[in-house]
């Protein structure tokens, strides 16, 4: 078992929504001054909330993008924001949003250094071209994510669907670390 407790930060919940109708981005323009709609460089409008810090992208087709946020909860609370905000400014939205988890990304200290090279050997969906990147590449299959792994046992863990997956991903490989002796503590 792991001699020290990781440290997993979540730093960023991409969320995306629908709530299935239209949206007329220039009257949402027109009504919030701040929103950041400039259609010959980008099809989306930018609304960003205070509280929760997050950005969320608002497309014609009525799909958004929600960034920037620490948790799943706190990725579906500004949707829901952003909605309300909108018909507060008299903008017609039917339907709540639907809202999908589409990726967490974590950042992690193992407490320890890691031998990358022969993790390379020894881990399988593993790779390493240090001339290229300076980390391990290490694709986990259950759960489904890619965890950037680096000598100084800081790990940046990608593709997670719910933080539940991030802390599984990054136990399993921390055992995994352990059991085949890649882990130094000093």
């Amino acid at each position: 078992m792991p001699q020290t407790k990781s440290i997993v930060s979540i730093e960023n919940v991409v969320a995306s929504a629908t709530i299935n109708q239209d949206l007329d981005l220039d009257s949402i323009q027109k009504k919030f001054p701040k929103v950041e709609y400039n259609p010959e460089s980008f099809p989306g409008a930018v609304f960003r909330l205070a509280k929760p810090r997050t950005a969320t992208l608002l497309f014609r087709t009525g799909k958004m993008v929600c960034t920037g946020s620490k948790s799943s909860e706190m990725a579906k609370n500004a949707i829901k924001a952003v909605v309300e905000e909108l018909r507060k400014g008299k903008i017609k939205i039917k339907n709540e949003a639907i809202v999908t988890i589409q990726n967490i990304v974590a950042a992690v200290n193992l407490g320890g250094k890691i031998h990358l090279e022969k993790a390379a050997r020894m881990m399988p969906r593993s790779m390493y071209e240090p001339e290229q990147f300076p980390g391990l590449i290490h694709r986990m299959l259950d759960p489904k994510v890619v965890i950037l792994v680096f000598s100084s046992g800081k790990l940046v863990c990608t593709g997670a669907k719910t933080e539940q997956d991030v802390y599984r991903a990054v136990n399993s490989l921390h055992v995994t670390l352990e059991e085949k002796n890649l882990m130094i503590y000093e």
